[in-house]
């Protein structure tokens, strides 16, 4: 990637965090919806520090679940790579929305991370990782 390809994704994201921070959760459904490239950025809005963009966050995904489900697929490498995150609290609500997402190609990460240090974190991958297993067997 480019230093300006990077300075772009920065201010990007630096945009969609804000605007998540001050509620404008439809604008920012409506942005993915027409710009895919968005999708992978979802992992660095759930690291943030501020707790209202991982609430909204959340609430993207749930919303982007049921409205934009093929491309909600690409959010799946980005929140995957926050099980690995410092933060217990980042680790299980990325847990969560892979769960939410439900899709199969989350699993091996999941896998991977079930060995967490913290016994929430733990708990929250194995429910996602049932969720994901009832969703594949329902399908």
């Amino acid at each position: 990637m480019s230093m300006e390809n990077q300075q772009d994704t920065a201010s990007t994201l630096k945009m969609l965090a804000d605007y998540m921070e001050k509620g404008f959760l439809e604008n920012i459904v409506d942005m993915f919806k027409h710009d895919r490239s968005y999708y992978p950025l979802i992992g660095d809005l759930l690291g943030d520090e501020r707790s209202r963009v991982r609430i909204g966050t959340v609430a993207l995904v749930e919303t982007l679940k049921s409205e934009d489900v093929d491309n909600i697929l690409l959010a799946i490498p980005g929140i995957a790579q926050l099980l690995r995150d410092p933060s217990a609290t980042i680790r299980g609500d990325a847990a969560y929305l892979l769960g939410i997402i439900g899709h199969k190609g989350a699993l091996p990460f999941l896998v991977n991370a079930r060995d967490d240090e913290h016994d929430l974190v733990r708990e929250t991958i194995e429910e996602a990782i049932e969720e994901i297993n009832e969703a594949d067997a329902d399908s």
